[in-house]
């Protein structure tokens, strides 16, 4: 599977910072017509299981597929019932993330896009686009 969006965020830590812009630049495509920008469900690890992206996603109606960490997990049940309910998982469709985790250890394989050789976020992305490019057209 091709990757559907490829962004560069220019700091080193907290990449979910830039989830909003990455979600913005998603497109699902249709049979016909324009694609989509609201994806049906979202596969992302625990590090992006905060309160802020589970509310932006619940907002625009997008299904969170996101293990709980297990602090937070643990803070919850120390809070009793005041901690509310844990949020859902679906473990069957979490299993699918496993393609994503496949092509982004394909685009790692180039070595510039591994150790970031590039100075500016354009060149690191220019390459991510190749890599893309190379990845789309392997299929």
């Amino acid at each position: 599977m091709p990757p559907r969006y490829l962004f560069s965020w220019p700091r080193n830590g907290a990449s979910g910072l830039a989830f909003p812009d990455v979600m913005t630049g998603i497109r699902v495509p249709r049979p016909l017509g324009r694609p989509r920008t609201t994806p049906t469900a979202v596969l992302a690890d625990k590090a992006y299981s905060s309160r802020a992206i589970r509310t932006y996603l619940r907002h625009r109606g997008i299904r969170a597929v996101i293990p709980q960490p297990v602090d937070q997990a643990a803070n919850r049940k120390r809070l009793g019932s005041r901690g509310g309910r844990p949020p859902a998982f679906a473990r069957e469709a979490y299993k699918q993330q496993n393609t994503v985790e496949r092509c982004i250890n394909k685009i790692k394989q180039w070595r510039g896009l591994a150790t970031r050789y590039d100075k500016t976020a354009t060149t690191y992305l220019a390459a991510l686009h190749l890599a893309g490019i190379f990845l789309w057209s392997a299929r």
